[in-house]
């Protein structure tokens, strides 16, 4: 990513602006953000040589018998960070990660996301994501029990409508570091918001992500609240989402999405109801990357909001994947919508697993079935099977073993990254099933 030009360019502002430190970006396997900062002096040496550090306490990444890794920033993502003084001026630079022999790092989920978007890219595919996140401003971050803020609903407006002050200054932040926003707004659940960013390139897209969960984060918290991207907080409120809107274009900047309405009543061309078909078909396989926790399987729950079956649908808002409404004349806007990932998922990860499937769909010319409405939770097991719909996993366990199995996901993460996955959600899932709820004891304690 990093050329002679980038370099001179973050070279240049870094003298300009006076900016004495860079924080070094990744995530780890789970998602986490991480982070170490550098002396700007040694900026240069970073881009030429990498900064070693110490992967072995990194979730995901490597054992203290082989710990040594490198950092290589990025000089594409630099930005100064809006929230540091001029006087005292920051940046930051996302990473690749690799090993002591400059080899792309297995454990790092940005190189898995940038290899996967490479391959795309030989094939003359240009993977572009819009993200949507929904995520909760909560009172009391040092209680165990959420606390809504407001009761405010779908795109409300209120004379004491606070979230709004603070969405005005999450955007703004965002936008000074070059993430554009589309919009933001009040969300369906009490205190529950949610932020649209412009599409980007897939790799800019997941960084831009990042970046959006830790400013929201920030901004929440000078503000006096704090911003919560739990799937499902609330068991009487919608969960939150991390809606991918995902397109392909070729090198001369066409849609490859488009086709005329003769062809498909959704204006999809052969290759995108390819794409719709390859998500829908390995989705029990990459669910586990897309929602990773027990919570995340809270959320998707039949009411008509999100997705349980491998469907598709252009106003069903319970379909898996939805296909916008096409604008006459808008070609280039041609996209789908993945509805079930959640914003507790590792963007770099979710994207280049969803991103494969939609790719193997249309390496396997696979067909789309009949676009799906409402009311598939009355129709029989039999019945489904025969339309071609199947269930989503239920629940983390049946995630973990759907995905386990999954050829497409140990070739797409490869096995350093699944290995992992496997073992860390299996432990999460068996300590779930140890753990006595408030339900039990209200359901069982008195009764049996």
């Amino acid at each position: 990513m990093s050329d002679d030009r980038n370099i001179d360019f973050v070279l240049r502002t870094i003298e300009k602006r006076n900016v004495r430190f860079v924080q070094l970006w990744f995530t780890d396997v789970l998602g986490k953000l991480k982070s170490f900062s550098i002396s700007s002096e040694d900026l240069e040496e970073a881009f030429m040589e990498g900064i070693g550090f110490d992967g072995s306490s990194i979730e995901g990444f490597v054992s203290q018998e082989e710990s040594d890794m490198l950092a290589f920033p990025d000089a594409t993502t630099f930005q100064v960070l809006p929230w540091r003084p001029e006087a005292h001026a920051a940046a930051r630079m996302f990473c690749d990660v690799r090993t002591p022999s400059r080899e792309p790092f297995a454990g790092d989920s940005r190189s898995v996301l940038s290899r996967i978007f490479e391959q795309a890219d030989e094939k003359g595919y240009v993977i572009n994501v819009g993200p949507k996140l929904d995520y909760f401003y909560l009172h009391d971050r040092n209680s165990d029990i959420p606390e809504t803020v407001d009761g405010a609903g779908y795109f409300d407006l209120t004379s004491s409508d606070f979230a709004t002050d603070i969405r005005r200054e999450t955007t703004l932040s965002l936008e000074r570091m070059s993430i554009p926003v589309s919009y933001s707004y009040h969300s369906n659940a009490p205190s529950q918001n949610a932020i649209e960013l412009r599409y980007a390139e897939a790799i800019t897209a997941a960084d831009n992500i990042m970046t959006a969960r830790l400013v929201i984060r920030r901004e929440a918290n000078e503000h006096g609240f704090m911003a919560s991207f739990m799937p499902k907080p609330f068991s009487d409120f919608s969960g939150s989402g991390m809606y991918l809107y995902e397109s392909i274009f070729n090198h001369d900047g066409e849609n490859l999405f488009w086709g005329p309405k003769e062809g498909h009543p959704a204006h999809l061309s052969p290759l995108g109801q390819s794409y719709v078909a390859g998500l829908l078909a390995y989705a029990p396989e990459f669910l586990l990357v897309t929602n990773p926790t027990v919570n995340s399987y809270k959320r998707l729950i039949p009411n008509g909001e999100v997705p349980i079956y491998t469907t598709w649908g252009r106003k069903n808002r319970a379909a898996l994947v939805r296909v916008p409404t096409h604008k006459p004349g808008k070609h280039q806007a041609t996209r789908v919508e993945l509805r079930n990932p959640d914003p507790a998922a590792n963007p770099y990860l979710a994207i280049a697993a969803s991103v494969a499937a939609g790719v193997r769909g249309i390496e396997e010319g696979l067909k789309l079935p009949e676009e799906s409405f409402s009311g598939l939770e009355k129709l029989s097991d039999a019945e489904l099977a025969r339309r071609g719909i199947h269930r989503l996993p239920r629940n983390l366990g049946e995630a973990i073993k759907s995905f386990d199995k999954s050829e497409l996901m140990h070739e797409t993460l490869g096995d350093h990254i699944c290995d992992y996955l496997v073992e860390q959600k299996w432990s999460e899932w068996d300590e779930y099933c140890s753990v006595v709820t408030d339900w039990e004891r209200t359901t069982y304690y008195v009764g049996i």
